[in-house]
């Protein structure tokens, strides 16, 4: 099979692996759209800066030992797979970003052979980018249950991006998603070693002289569990393992697996997920002020932050010109950026006006109902649930 027809044979799934800081916009996860409808195996991405690339997104192999309930790419589900050997896939991509037509790579693969050896064929892949092909651009590289400690360094070594599926919050949620993973030490514990060798480990052999960064990935729904068990373990992992993000992306069933003909779940909740993960890791807010409801889940028609300050700020809203920079990133409408912005036009004078919010970039209409501008509410536009 020509490489073009195999690349979009393994791409063709890809939008089940949200990736880089692309996430929900609006009402769900807004899924990459690709450049062009042939090459659905290209994606823009924005990078953990805010820079904008083309990324490819792919695997090396779609052949997979693995028998997970929600996946396209288990073991006995019939349909056509195909496979690069580490040097073919190299010099396809290289051929792709001399063209400008790809800037980055995003890597994964099926566990062909255990984990060990597919994580040794990512490696290779990689390392052949690096070190023969002299590709010093975005690589994103995933590493597999069974990995051991020093393949997930030499990753750290190759890698701008390094990420370690967890699917479920826990064991006992994985279980009902994919029965023959181990959470604690073929998941879990490669995201412990990341962090332990960023701390422990000089950053001098890596590619670029830094560590990189580590994500995660959780099916939503997929497990019926929680949204409080999902943040719960995203809370975890930020304060534990120095977890860059998770990610989220709402279960939909795969026809001819286990989980065919489970109801897929509502893109909303993944974007609610997403927006409470944010005030977590963000904007200072701990799991136990987040709104769940007696179930454990967020509501749905509310966006978690305007929730909280519907209870908290309703009756009491905040000065902007005295308040600290962690109770003004709990108002609506006003994020990192504009804390800091209203902190610095303080300096120059007090703030009594709803449009200079708005010139500050703060939503000002979303902030309105929270807060006093030198002692006075402002008029504003009532905002919706």
């Amino acid at each position: 099979m020509e490489p073009i027809a195999r690349l979009k044979i393994l791409s063709d799934q890809m939008s089940l692996e949200p990736a880089e800081e692309h996430c929900s916009t609006g009402i769900g996860r807004g899924v990459l759209k690709p450049v062009n409808p042939d090459d659905h195996f290209i994606h823009p991405a924005q990078m953990p800066g805010g820079k904008q690339i083309l990324l490819l997104k792919t695997l090396l192999t779609s052949a997979c030992e693995r028998d997970c309930f929600y996946c396209p790419f288990r073991a006995g589900r019939d349909f056509r797979r195909a496979t690069f050997k580490p040097e073919e896939f190299a010099n396809l991509f290289v051929s792709l970003a001399r063209s400008n037509a790809a800037q980055g790579l995003f890597l994964s693969s099926g566990v062909a052979g255990g984990g060990v050896r597919t994580q040794d064929q990512l490696l290779d892949t990689a390392d052949i980018l690096r070190s023969k092909l002299g590709f010093r651009g975005y690589i994103h590289l995933k590493i597999m249950p069974g990995a051991e400690k020093a393949q997930v360094e030499r990753a750290m070594q190759l890698a701008n991006r390094v990420s370690v599926n967890l699917e479920a919050p826990n064991t006992e949620r994985l279980a009902r998603l994919a029965p023959h993973k181990i959470f604690l030490e073929e998941l879990l514990r490669p995201l412990r070693w990341i962090d332990e060798i960023r701390r422990s480990s000089p950053p001098n052999k890596s590619w670029n002289g830094r560590w990189p960064s580590s994500v995660t990935q959780f099916v939503a729904g997929g497990s019926d569990e929680s949204d409080l068990e999902l943040l719960t373990t995203t809370a975890w992992l930020n304060k534990n393992v120095n977890l860059q993000r998770a990610y989220f992306s709402a279960f939909h069933p795969i026809p001819n697996t286990p989980l065919e003909n489970k109801a897929a779940v509502d893109p909303l909740r993944e974007h609610r997920l997403y927006q409470a993960s944010f005030l977590l890791r963000d904007y200072g807010f701990d799991l136990e002020e987040l709104p769940f409801s007696g179930t454990g889940n967020l509501p749905l028609p509310s966006d978690p932050k305007l929730a909280w300050a519907q209870i908290n700020l309703a009756e009491k809203p905040l000065e902007v010109n005295k308040a600290e920079r962690r109770e003004l990133l709990r108002i609506p409408g006003i994020g990192p950026k504009g804390a800091d912005a209203i902190l610095q036009a303080r300096r120059v004078g007090k703030l009594r006006d709803i449009s200079t919010l708005r010139k500050l970039g703060i939503v000002a209409d979303r902030a309105a109902p929270f807060v006093l501008l030198d002692g006075h509410r402002s008029s504003y536009q009532p905002v919706l649930l």
